[in-house]
């Protein structure tokens, strides 16, 4: 069983930065690929970004290249979204999520990944 927890969203106006956090409970924080998705008001959640395992493997949706860094600290249990040149479009609320596969096929669906936070509200204006 793990448990996420988010924070490090906030009120922000557009080309500033923040970073999200994502603290994860659990002794096997290190065997979990993890992910962050997004879900703004009326829109299905999508993805983000994703983070293997051993940190080997990356990937992003394409409308935050450039823009957004995940990383993870396996020593604490942590895994982060760096957001910079934020724009309005970015506002959702920000998930994090573990998976306890390898591999990163599938990186980008939600429905394979096994645990999910409670979510932290990103609110980009103009």
């Amino acid at each position: 069983q793990v448990q996420l927890v988010e924070s490090g969203g906030g009120l922000v106006q557009a080309g500033d930065s923040l970073r999200l956090s994502c603290a994860a409970s659990g002794r096997t924080f290190s065997t979990y690929g993890m992910g962050w998705f997004r879900q703004a008001p009326g829109k299905e959640r999508e993805f983000v970004a994703h983070i293997s395992a051993s940190a080997d493997s990356i990937y992003y949706t394409s409308s935050v290249k450039g823009r957004f860094t995940i990383s993870r600290d396996n020593a604490k249990n942590t895994v982060y979204l760096h957001m910079n040149s934020l724009k309005p479009e970015d506002t959702a609320v920000y998930y994090c999520a573990a998976r306890a596969i390898l591999h990163s096929v599938n990186y980008h669906r939600s429905m394979t990944y096994d645990y999910w936070g409670q979510g932290t509200q990103v609110t980009v204006s103009s």
